[in-house]
């Protein structure tokens, strides 16, 4: 309702008026003010068919004004459909097309990133009659609003709804600042910090009968599940620390008892929980292990051959003098102070220490030539100390207002500070996506327009160059397997690529560095004849058409190759076809504004 309501006016850009940024500020208030109400309401006791649907309608509310507001001139979401976006809108594209689970670029191969989220954003996106590109937006802001509010539900299974409440807008809020570009991780670190509690509350009762916390083992287990079927680093990490809390578990059993017997009881729970997540994982890796175990070999890949500059070092940001860095101060502090009594502070603590071991075995494995992505754990480093820092700031009031004789005004200027601080995060939260918002103004979309009325860039003949695919090979757009490097045209229309953007988003099943030694082999023919038979002997399904650009010497394509652990970790080349080599019937060669489009013809093609 919120994104249709900013669609019906017209927004200047973002990155050229700071009209919509006031705009944004005023959305942020009103909905952190419906949360206050349900806050009061909650310590009132008053009835919750009132305050709970106002807690939940003021969270959706926050993160639909936080992001749709800023973008609302926009068709596209943050960072347009540049880098890392490109290959996510493809992937979107892809399951919009159908629900089959396909890799996003590669013909006849399962995919290998999980496609939990991508497809049923797909499939929202079919059944509202929406390209992939178009409905990304609103899918990735439904969705962080979504979840964000089962977070909110989750914190109200563990604490108090009042302090749900503002537990669950802190940990909203940061990930809004910090996560959202990547929205289909964000939704999973979002809920990462409750669900750490509720796994702790599983896997370590100590004094309770031995059928308790079974409840949240099969929560546990779902959420892995669910994670797996969406974000593979996120998947690791948290199992990781439940696997690290079973072991703390079963320490502290056998400190308490002498007993070996005392560690079989998390070990168990810690079972099942693998076994459950398992087999919710299978949904989407099923495909791919299966083509993996008993088809082509799966080449090692280099999705993790990243390492900046953020990666070699440890996350610290309690140091930084910001409200950040206090409010994650306060939270370090908090769970150092309640670690033995309060199950939520041992909890969060085991995932921040779970979170320095991840990063330290990251730089650790640059020793065997990869990495772990220690630096994408950050968001959940922010989100787990924002977490302890909100419960920090409450009992840190608390105490306050007891230490001065229960003062009315203490609790009063608690009260405002507290509010002063969380309008002034919020409201920064678009000037820490600044660029990321920008980008979205800037790029050109899937109908060839750029939302800040600037001439557009390339993209805006891809509909030219559509329109003659189509004519030249009627039918389903997966039918075609086009060969080029302007890969942000498979982002908008669902054809199969011959080859990716990069190696590190490269199905390894694709043979990604193979098929550039064969693209660069092509270059070396001489004449038509040599070139259709390299193309009828290639061991993949070989291109149907070739996207180029024209270049002094024929038509070029740009390719990369993985140059870690260089940083940047991608050498672009360029390669160039003799124009010779497609002056032949077999060939149709069209020039579409700077693009030369060929088709190999479909009588020809095998």
């Amino acid at each position: 309702m919120g994104l249709t309501a900013f669609s019906v006016v017209q927004w200047p850009a973002f990155n050229s008026s700071n009209v919509t940024r006031a705009v944004t500020t005023v959305g942020q208030v009103i909905a952190m003010g419906v949360l206050a109400v349900a806050v009061v309401l909650a310590r009132r006791d008053a009835r919750p068919l009132l305050w709970k649907p106002l807690s939940w309608i003021g969270l959706s509310g926050f993160v639909t004004v936080t992001l749709g507001m800023p973008l609302a001139a926009t068709k596209l979401y943050l960072f347009g459909v540049s880098v890392d976006q490109e290959f996510r809108t493809e992937y979107l594209t892809r399951l919009t097309d159908s629900p089959a689970l396909q890799d996003m670029t590669y013909a006849d191969l399962p995919p290998y990133y999980p496609a939990g989220w991508f497809w049923v954003g797909g499939r929202l996106a079919d059944a509202l009659g929406l390209a992939g590109w178009e409905a990304y937006k609103p899918w990735a802001i439904g969705s962080l609003a979504i979840a964000a509010v089962i977070g909110l539900v989750l914190w109200s299974a563990l604490v108090r709804w009042d302090l749900a409440i503002l537990a669950a807008l802190g940990v909203t809020a940061l990930i809004l600042a910090y996560a959202s570009p990547e929205a289909y991780g964000a939704v999973i670190a979002v809920l990462i910090p409750p669900m750490l509690v509720l796994a702790w509350g599983g896997l370590h009762r100590p004094g309770a009968t031995r059928g308790a916390g079974w409840g949240a083992v099969v929560a546990t287990g779902l959420f892995l599940g669910i994670s797996a079927t969406v974000y593979t680093l996120y998947l690791g990490f948290t199992a990781f620390a439940v696997t690290l809390m079973a072991l703390t578990s079963a320490v502290l059993r056998y400190r308490a008892t002498r007993s070996a017997r005392a560690v079989l009881d998390p070990a168990l729970r810690l079972v099942a929980i693998a076994a459950l997540s398992g087999l919710l994982a299978l949904t989407v890796w099923a495909p791919y292990l299966s083509a993996a175990l008993t088809g082509r070999t799966a080449e090692s890949g280099t999705a993790l051959h990243y390492l900046p500059a953020t990666g070699a070092e440890l996350p610290l940001p309690m140091t930084q003098f910001t409200l950040l860095g206090a409010l994650c101060l306060v939270g370090s502090v908090w769970i150092l102070v309640r670690l033995k009594d309060s199950r939520r502070a041992q909890a969060l603590g085991i995932g921040v220490v779970s979170v320095y071991l991840w990063s330290l075995l990251s730089m650790l494995a640059t020793v065997a030539g990869t990495t772990l992505l220690g630096f994408r754990l950050e968001p959940v480093l922010l989100a787990l100390l924002g977490a302890a820092g909100v419960f920090g700031v409450v009992d840190g009031a608390r105490v306050l207002y007891l230490v001065t004789s229960e003062s009315t005004r203490v609790r009063t200027a608690s009260v405002a500070v507290a509010v002063v601080g969380a309008v002034a995060f919020a409201q920064d939260i678009p000037h820490v996506l600044q660029n990321e918002i920008t980008v979205a103004y800037t790029d050109t979309d899937g109908n060839g327009d750029r939302a800040d009325r600037r001439p557009p860039g390339v993209a805006s003949y891809y509909g030219e160059v559509d329109a003659a695919l189509q004519a030249a090979r009627p039918g389903p757009r997966t039918d075609t397997v086009v060969l080029t490097s302007d890969t942000s045209f498979l982002a908008f229309l669902p054809y199969f690529g011959f080859q990716g953007l990069t190696s590190h988003y490269a199905n390894p099943l694709a043979e990604f560095a193979a098929r550039a030694d064969a693209i660069e082999s092509w270059t070396e023919l001489t004449t038509p004849d040599e070139l259709v038979a390299a193309l009828d002997a290639a061991p993949w399904r070989a291109p149907d058409a070739f996207l180029f650009r024209r270049g002094a010497d024929g038509y070029t394509l740009r390719l990369a190759e993985d140059v870690y652990p260089n940083d940047p970790n991608v050498r672009r080349y360029t390669v160039t076809f003799p124009e010779s080599l497609f002056d032949d019937p077999r060939f149709d060669v069209q020039e579409i504004g700077p693009f030369v489009l060929v088709v190999r013809a479909s009588g020809d093609a095998p």
